[in-house]
């Protein structure tokens, strides 16, 4: 992998986890994506204007397939993440769904498709359960068993972040396809695509127009900041991965565990601030293990 490509990916890392940390604090559902989604729309029209003018009305059949199937895997991706976060703690959440989506690909091809791993995948896939394991409260849980309610909270965590990853896993498999097969603009994949969210989550706004209208007057500065910066990390990701193997670039982009682990546990006061921090790094190199290996 290219330093360029590197550079790109850690900046992507760091953006990313800071608009994670904002909707955590948002405290938003699917009204809360609408928000967001729409926003972005507004705020990134000058430049998607700009840039497929020309473009986006010689596309096909497959680049209009790509575009939807994108905008609906962010759009289960980002409401289960929400739900995640009003559920249990980000430094639960975000790194079981950052670490997910590379480490079930490397089960999945071992187990189904009879591929071979290294021993240095092998101890990759240790480092992700280790890490799992302090993120879970590790040797803590056996102290907590007086704590039911403390013990649910981490569980569910758990489960929203797995499955978040799976979601991950999809929609960075169907993007990296559109950008190096398809040569897609990287821009315009994910600004097109934000018109099928917007689309999407519209219901989810409609059905209830006052409590909306409540909600984005508490919620909107939070959304305005991901409808800001959000698309900056993720196409970061998308030109990084039409010049390094997307193989690689999907497990890099776990450093931003570590940035949300560090950040998000000191400004939202979660507990077991250093056990997760460990257990996001063992995840991260766990991760970056199984690239290599």
């Amino acid at each position: 992998m290219s330093l360029t490509a590197l550079g790109l990916i850690v900046l992507a890392g760091l953006i990313h986890a800071c608009w994670n940390i904002a909707a955590k604090k948002a405290g938003g559902d699917a009204r809360f994506a609408f928000f967001s989604a729409f926003l972005m729309m507004l705020v990134w029209a000058p430049l998607g204007w700009w840039i497929g003018r020309d473009v986006v009305p010689g596309w096909g059949a497959i680049e209009w397939a790509l575009v939807l199937a994108s905008g609906v895997l962010h759009v289960i991706y980002y409401v289960i993440l929400l739900r995640g976060y009003r559920k249990s703690d980000l430094t639960v959440v975000y790194p079981m769904a950052r670490g997910t989506g590379p480490l079930l690909s490397s089960l999945v091809a071992i187990v189904l498709l009879g591929e071979q791993i290294s021993a240095l995948g092998l101890a990759g896939i240790a480092g992700v359960v280790g890490g799992v394991f302090l993120i879970a409260g590790g040797p803590g849980l056996l102290r907590a068993a007086h704590d039911p309610v403390a013990r649910m909270r981490v569980h569910k965590g758990m489960v929203y972040g797995v499955v978040t990853g799976v979601f991950i896993a999809s929609y960075t498999v169907v993007d990296g396809y559109a950008v190096k097969v398809v040569l897609m603009s990287p821009i315009l994949v994910d600004y097109m695509g934000n018109f099928v969210r917007v689309a999407l989550l519209a219901p989810s706004v409609l059905r209830d127009l006052p409590t909306a209208v409540q909600l984005w007057h508490t919620q909107w500065r939070y959304a305005l900041l991901v409808a800001v910066v959000s698309p900056v990390a993720y196409v970061l990701v998308l030109f990084a991965m039409q010049q390094a193997p997307l193989s690689h670039v999907a497990p890099a982009r776990e450093v931003s565990m570590l940035f949300a682990a560090l950040i998000g546990g000191q400004l939202l006061g979660e507990g077991d601030r250093v056990a997760r921090l460990l257990g996001a790094m063992l995840i991260a190199a766990g991760v970056m293990a199984l690239a290599l290996g």
